[in-house]
């Protein structure tokens, strides 16, 4: 096969967010500390984006040295696992956001790590299932007609992971919608009990907002397109429409792991700690609550 610009760029892609993710994934596992729920969801968060990352490279690789049927089933339903539990993943995050806020009295407790633990096993499992189909059976092989802009998986897959995915968007639009007005009206009563100007606490009250837009513009700008190209077009529009929009949703998978991992002031601790060689899994750490991340 000739060399595709736009393979090389995804498999470019899939190396930088594999090195990244993986970074995250052991700093995770290998730090004692790191066994609070939300911790747990964003070592999930870094698997799912490091499968995607390894799904993208062994795409390229088995395309261009070892191409076949049964491997490219394979490596198309090791990306749609990876990618909807990164998905999923992201819904569980902010759902553990948003019940640290609403329920802060009662966050910290046993209910929490087993609802956290539910809720990766949901995650995985239904991720794992939307990744078998292909596997399966459920594929456009033997029916070419049946394809869908992403080959070998049928239209009417994609379809499915489609909606799957605008109904995950609008369950984290309402959450984040209520996480602003909960940091809205506890900004307020700070302001109010400390006797703080209005100007205080307009800061900090912009400041939560503009945090919460970023994750949730970032993860709209980086899916948007290709779920609504998944929807409108089939497998007779050009490939390089395909490419122009899942390469986005590729860089979702790369910048996850700066907006919910490197930004955490425990994680950094470590990484400076690594770096500096002084890496010690004593290092004392502040309990901190999900929406502080």
């Amino acid at each position: 096969l000739a060399l595709n610009p736009w393979d090389v760029v995804l498999c470019i892609s899939g190396t930088i967010i594999s090195c990244e993710n993986a970074i995250v994934v052991v700093v995770i596992f290998y730090t004692p500390a790191f066994r609070a729920p939300m911790f747990l969801l964003i070592g999930s968060l870094a698997t799912a984006d490091l499968l995607a990352g390894l799904g993208l490279i062994l795409h390229f690789a088995f395309v261009y040295l070892a191409p076949s049927d049964a491997v490219s089933l394979l490596t198309v339903g090791l990306l749609v696992t990876s990618f909807t539990a990164s998905v999923c993943s992201l819904l569980t995050i902010t759902i553990d956001r948003y019940l640290s806020l609403y329920n802060a009295l009662t966050y910290y407790s046993e209910r929490t790590v087993t609802r956290t633990y539910i809720m990766l096993i949901l995650t995985w499992g239904a991720s794992i299932c939307y990744g078998l189909l292909p596997v399966m059976g459920w594929n456009c092989l033997k029916e070419p007609p049946a394809c869908s802009i992403v080959r070998p998986l049928t239209k009417n897959h994609l379809i499915i992971l489609s909606v799957s995915f605008f109904m995950v968007f609008a369950v984290m639009l309402q959450l984040y919608v209520q996480i602003c007005k909960i940091v809205c009206r506890h900004a307020h009563q700070i302001a109010v009990q400390r006797h703080l100007l209005a100007s205080s606490h307009y800061v900090t009250t912009r400041k939560g907002i503009a945090t919460l837009a970023v994750i949730l513009g970032t993860f709209a700008s980086c899916w948007l397109p290709f779920a609504v190209y998944c929807l409108l077009g089939d497998y007779t529009y050009p490939a390089l429409y395909t490419y122009a929009t899942l390469l986005p949703a590729t860089y979702n998978s790369m910048i996850n792991p700066v907006i919910y991992a490197f930004r955490n002031q425990e994680i950094q601790k470590v990484l400076w700690a690594v770096c500096c060689g002084c890496f010690s899994s004593a290092l004392p750490f502040r309990s901190r609550s999900p929406s502080d991340v």
